[in-house]
C-alpha cells in the first residue's frame, strides 16, 4: 500500500512539475543577438476553456446565465465590455509587461514594424476562481508560440510551448476572470523573457 501511494505522489508530482513552463519544441534564440524588437500578435481561433473544452461562444452563454441571474443584465453588459476590451488590447499589455520585464536586450511590442514576430495562439485557456477571504485559484494558460518572419509568416524560426502557466494574483481585476487570464499571460511573459535573458546577454 505504501508502494502504491507513492507511486501515485511520484506520478502526481511529475506532471505537476511538467506543468507551468515554456517548452521548447523547434529552434533556439539566436535569431534575436542582432535585433532590438520584436512585434508580438496575440491569436484566440483555436483556444478551448475550462476542463470541459467549452469554445469561447459556449463558455460566454454559460458565464451570462450565472451573471444575470446572480447580479444583472447592467453587470453582465459590463463584463461582456472589459471581456473584449482584455482580449483587444489588456492580455497583450500583460504580456508585455511581463516580457520586457525579464527581457533586458530586446523590446517586446504590439503593432510594432519588426523583422520577426511573436504569435501567441492561445489553445486552453482555464479561468479560475475567486473567493475573496477563503481564496482563490489562478487562471491558466496553454499556448503554441513561434516566431516568425513579420513579411513571410510561413518561415518559421522557432517554436515554443507555454504549458498551463498559472496567473499569480497581481492586479486590479483578479476577482473576475478576465484579470485572472491577464495574470496568466503576465506570467508567461516572465517566463519567456528570463529564458531570453539566458540567452541574449
Amino acid at each position: 500500500m505504501k508502494k502504491l501511494l507513492l507511486l501515485l505522489f511520484v506520478a502526481i508530482t511529475t506532471s505537476t512539475f511538467a506543468q507551468n513552463k515554456i517548452n521548447f519544441e523547434q529552434g533556439n534564440f539566436d535569431f534575436l543577438k542582432d535585433q532590438s524588437e520584436v512585434n508580438v500578435q496575440l491569436v484566440f481561433d483555436n483556444a478551448v476553456y475550462q476542463e470541459k473544452n467549452f469554445t469561447e461562444a459556449q463558455y460566454l452563454e454559460n458565464r451570462k446565465a450565472d451573471i444575470t441571474a446572480k447580479k444583472s443584465e447592467a453587470v453582465w453588459n459590463n463584463w461582456m465590455h472589459q471581456w473584449d476590451k482584455f482580449k483587444t488590447s489588456e492580455y497583450l499589455d500583460y504580456f508585455l509587461k511581463g516580457i520586457n520585464g525579464k527581457s533586458k536586450k530586446v523590446v517586446f511590442k504590439g503593432d510594432a514594424k519588426t523583422k520577426y514576430t511573436l504569435i501567441i495562439d492561445a489553445k486552453w485557456i482555464y479561468a479560475g476562481w475567486y473567493g475573496g477571504m477563503i481564496g482563490s485559484q489562478e487562471a491558466k494558460l496553454t499556448a503554441d508560440m513561434k516566431f516568425v518572419e513579420t513579411d513571410n509568416p510561413s518561415n518559421v524560426v522557432m517554436r515554443l510551448q507555454a504549458d498551463k502557466i498559472g496567473g499569480k494574483q497581481m492586479n486590479k481585476e483578479f476577482a473576475w476572470e478576465y484579470g485572472r487570464i491577464a495574470a496568466a499571460y503576465e506570467v508567461t511573459g516572465k517566463k519567456l523573457g528570463k529564458e531570453i535573458k539566458a540567452v541574449i546577454k
